[in-house]
């Protein structure tokens, strides 16, 4: 039987190689005339909002450019670019960039239309307002952003906290595989396998899974898997890449609507303590917590099994979930993941302040397949910090 469920995604998705030309066509639909860009000085630098910049030009659209975004973007960026956009009288917020440009242009598209502060709408459903047109482009097939509610911010006491709402969909979401050719191999690993994470989390999800989300979960982990190696092998492979980026997209319309879990919950005090890419943070505790969720999920990692391994077909149910780790941390292994904490500057004596922090992410845990307690989570990353004794074994 099936039940209740809402399903939430942006009204217009434009996936097409140099679509970010369109960019000028797109901004006058709405009749903006000030549109300002939200991105990140190294995206701006290797030239990934030229063509967006001569499209806004061409419309005779004025263009205000913010690009101080910084990865896991702490809360005084995000009112500084508010304070910009309020100051140029903006009128669409356009941003080119990874998640955390994304994540900050939502933000921005909100706060700079309404009276609230950053610190008055963090959780789920208190960002109730109107906000500015929003369109937004990833360089990255990872994080999804491009099509879920969710931003996520650091906090003065580098917590990570995030502001769930409707309101942060975009209008368009634009899809172009060009912006994600010149990606190193390194962040195309992490960034793919942050897409996978989403798509394995909202399948096993506790709450809100549905059937509309679990289709595109597969259908995501599909794509992704098939093609995570060979984009990390010759990043310039564009058909590799734009399969990677609809597997990145559909992932995000999963979980934006069957929410992520542990291993986000895990990863998110390694990124905002020791400023680790969030896609390799939560690479880093992956295969530790689908071992641990093994007991509840097993079933549904099963069903997962034969997508990233077809070998898995015919095993028994315990079986095939054990090759889905097994598989998960195979991909990790062959795209050249570190294999361990300690190989980006965490020590021992690290593990028990994440397993605290960990422990505040009750928005990520309660979504986990098998309960989280602190002992759960310091156990989970210690396992992972010895993980380099054992990959070298």
């Amino acid at each position: 039987m099936v039940g209740n469920f809402t399903f939430q995604a942006p009204s217009n998705i434009l996936f097409e190689p140099g679509a970010c030309g369109k960019m000028g066509e797109l901004a006058a639909r709405f009749d903006a005339r000030r549109v300002m860009l939200v991105t990140d000085k190294g995206v701006r630098a290797a030239g990934l909002t030229r063509d967006a910049e001569a499209s806004l030009a061409a419309a005779k659209i004025e263009v205000s450019i913010f690009e101080d975004v910084v990865a896991d973007p702490p809360s005084h960026v995000i009112e500084a670019a508010v304070d910009v956009c309020r100051a140029s009288e903006i009128d669409l917020v356009l941003s080119i960039g990874g998640g955390s440009a994304l994540d900050t242009a939502k933000l921005v598209a909100y706060l700079a239309k309404t009276p609230e502060r950053l610190d008055d709408i963090y959780g789920v459903g208190l960002a109730k307002g109107k906000r500015l047109p929003l369109l937004l482009a990833p360089t990255t097939a990872g994080t999804g952003s491009e099509v879920t509610p969710i931003s996520i911010v650091t906090t003065p006491t580098t917590e990570k906290k995030g502001v769930v709402s409707p309101v942060l969909i975009p209008d368009w979401a634009i899809l172009d595989p060009e912006l994600t050719l010149g990606l190193p191999a390194p962040v195309t690993a992490a960034t793919g396998i942050d897409a996978m994470v989403h798509a394995i989390e909202a399948y096993t999800s506790k709450h809100k899974k549905n059937p509309m989300s679990d289709q595109l979960a597969r259908q995501a982990l599909a794509l992704l898997s098939a093609n995570v190696r060979k984009v990390c092998e010759n990043g310039r492979d564009l058909e590799a890449r734009s399969q990677m980026l609809l597997g990145s997209m559909l992932a995000g319309m999963a979980f934006a609507n069957a929410p992520v879990a542990a291993v986000h919950a895990l990863a998110y005090p390694i990124g905002a303590i020791f400023h680790v890419p969030h896609g390799l943070s939560n690479a880093l505790v992956l295969s530790q917590v689908l071992r641990f969720n093994l007991p509840e999920a097993e079933p549904l990692y099963a069903e997962l099994a034969p997508i990233v391994d077809p070998r898995t077909v015919g095993l028994t149910v315990a079986q095939q979930a054990r090759l889905f780790v097994d598989a998960m941390a195979a991909i990790c292994r062959d795209c050249k993941v570190p294999p361990s904490l300690a190989d980006v500057g965490i020590g021992a004596g690290d593990l028990k302040k994440l397993a605290e922090d960990a422990m505040k992410q009750t928005r990520l845990l309660v979504n986990n397949p098998r309960e989280v307690h602190y002992d759960d989570a310091l156990a989970i990353y210690t396992e992972a910090y010895g993980n380099r004794v054992a990959a070298a074994e």
